[in-house]
């Protein structure tokens, strides 16, 4: 009903809504009245039975009538309340239709015996009567297009509880038909839930954790301090500084859910509340970065520290580099003025901040050295490009062929004359004098001299930083500063200084202190070889082709897989 009131025009809705209110309103009293009566005891059926003529059939009300002015609607209305009181006959009434309204079950018209009697409407049949003129009268119909007065049609009375044929409608009443009059609308709160949002607290100056816990996270005391008690390390809160910062949530009541505090970019930790155990549980954050690589290249001028740090090159990254060519080259004799050299370095990115320099791939073009070195995965140690090692071994015996030993090595040995304790710090071998003495392992040459008990004597320094002495020589046969390869000859045994007799002494010094040159552990060959080396070539390749180009920035190595 109210879908067809809103469809009406504005000025047919505002002269209908009394008439029809008031209408409405009768009829339903009426009929209310009407279905009392007919439950009353001694009431007869006729008193609530509509009279109609004897060829009048029952049928549903169509909504499909061509609508009528209001003025019209009232007329009808009104002639039906005259005929009732002017005693008009129903047959000269406008029937239209009649609504089951499951109070009357059956509807019958009775024809006075004498021919002049004519059929009356009681109270209840003359509301009935202006509620159905309404109805008929189109008052309340839709208006659609090529819609008409549709011809009444009068059914039996069981036909009203059949199911209706082709009562339907295609057409989608939107809210255009209701114009600008609306509904009441009625807005129901629901309650949403609480969803907590992170926050970021920044340190003041003279702030502690325990007071900002207290102050803004609903903490008490006593949960402050058992908080960092359960803490995997808990001077990440009490040794902040003004400036620094950390995430929190909070829960309704204004306590605290979860805080997110980190280290630096990389590390963190995580707390969250655990409402079951009443306490926090921490949970260590690691951020992993995003792998970048970066060429630097430049040239010796002054210090190679100072080059290197010239070229953009951390000092984490110039540290490495300083101490992984130290193996070969001794940068206060070796190094010139404009030697070139270029290092592949990589870093962890995060958030634009690169973390964790790791220096891949150097290559030295000097004056008196060339050096090439990457980076092996496989075990994250060096070697050149022919896949040998940083680090070759160490020999025994600093000679060829082999000799006597005339003394071995004893820190607590006795002087036959005096009766003291003479260490004896090297091993002796008896050997004619000119016999060749060779290098056992990679170094320089950090002394050569004479000496009064020693000789003539010359000391090396390796670059897996053993020391080595050779003592009584006749010769030597390299200088100060020089760099040597193993099994390079580096001078003549001899008789020099307080010998008894032609040998060599030889000595190893490891950390300073003189050991056992025959049961000392020594380095062995660090070279690859079979599968190990042709796996470590390939890998090397991008990186030596990265150092040849001589292009800095971000490159890219594809083919290098970083080791876990």
């Amino acid at each position: 009903m109210l879908r067809i009131l809103h469809s009406l025009p504005r000025t047919h809705k505002l002269l209908l809504l009394p008439v029809a209110t008031m209408v409405t309103v009768l009829g339903a009293q009426k009929l209310l009245t009407t279905y009392q009566d007919l439950n009353k005891p001694h009431t007869t059926l006729e008193s609530v039975l509509v009279p109609l003529s004897s060829d009048s059939v029952a049928t549903v009300p169509s909504l499909n009538q061509e609508r009528r002015p209001v003025a019209e609607a009232i007329n009808r209305a009104s002639r039906a309340i005259d005929a009732t009181r002017e005693h008009i006959p129903l047959s000269d009434l406008a029937a239209k239709e009649i609504v089951d309204l499951d109070v009357i079950s059956t509807a019958e018209a009775s024809i006075a015996d004498e021919i002049d009697a004519k059929p009356m409407l009681d109270d209840g049949a003359v509301h009935m009567a202006v509620v159905f003129g309404t109805l008929t009268s189109g008052m309340l119909n839709i208006d659609e297009p090529g819609a008409s007065s549709a011809s009444v049609e009068i059914a039996d009375a069981s036909s009203f509880d059949a199911p209706l044929e082709d009562a339907t409608s295609y057409e989608d009443y939107g809210i255009e038909l209701f114009d600008d009059i609306s509904f009441l609308e009625l807005e129901l709160a629901a309650e949403e839930p609480f969803v907590p949002e992170w926050e970021t607290h920044i340190v003041g100056s003279g702030e502690t954790f325990a007071v900002v816990a207290q102050d803004e996270l609903g903490l008490g005391y006593s949960e402050v301090v058992a908080l960092l008690d359960d803490m995997p390390n808990p001077r990440i809160f009490t040794n902040w500084r003004a400036g620094n910062s950390f995430d929190y949530q909070l829960d309704e009541d204004g306590r605290l859910l979860s805080l997110r505090m980190m280290k630096d970019i990389r590390d963190g930790v995580l707390l969250e509340r655990d409402e079951n155990a009443n306490a926090f549980a921490a949970t260590v954050i690691e951020r992993q970065g995003e792998p970048v690589q970066r060429l630097f290249a430049g040239s010796v001028s002054g210090s190679f520290a100072r080059s290197a740090q010239a070229t953009g090159l951390s000092s984490s990254s110039v540290t490495e580099l300083t101490r992984l060519l130290e193996k070969k080259l001794d940068f206060r004799r070796d190094s010139r003025r404009g030697d070139q050299f270029s290092v592949l370095v990589e870093s962890d990115m995060i958030d634009g901040e690169t973390l964790d320099s790791r220096v891949l791939a150097v290559q030295y073009d000097g004056e008196r050295m060339d050096l090439t070195m990457v980076r092996n995965a496989a075990d994250n140690n060096f070697y050149t490009p022919e896949g040998s090692g940083l680090e070759p071994g160490f020999a025994r015996h600093p000679f060829e062929g082999s000799y006597r030993i005339s003394s071995s090595f004893n820190p607590t040995r006795k002087h036959p004359v005096t009766g003291r304790i003479s260490p004896h710090n090297g091993t002796d071998f008896a050997m004619p004098i000119g016999t060749a003495v060779v290098a056992p392992a990679d170094g320089r040459v950090e002394r050569v001299a004479n000496h009064a008990a020693a000789g003539r004597y010359v000391v090396i320094r390796h670059d897996n930083g053993y020391r080595t002495r050779y003592l009584h020589l006749s010769k030597p046969l390299v200088s100060v500063g020089e760099r040597v390869t193993m099994g390079e000859r580096i001078a003549l045994s001899g008789n020099t200084g307080r010998s008894t007799g032609p040998h060599l002494h030889y000595e190893v010094i490891v950390n300073n202190s003189p050991t056992n040159a025959m049961t000392v552990d020594l380095p062995e060959s660090s070279g690859l070889t079979g599968d190990t080396l042709i796996a470590f070539q390939r890998q090397a390749e991008p990186m030596l082709a990265a150092l040849e180009s001589g292009e800095t920035g971000t490159i890219s190595v594809a083919n290098y897989q970083r080791s876990e």
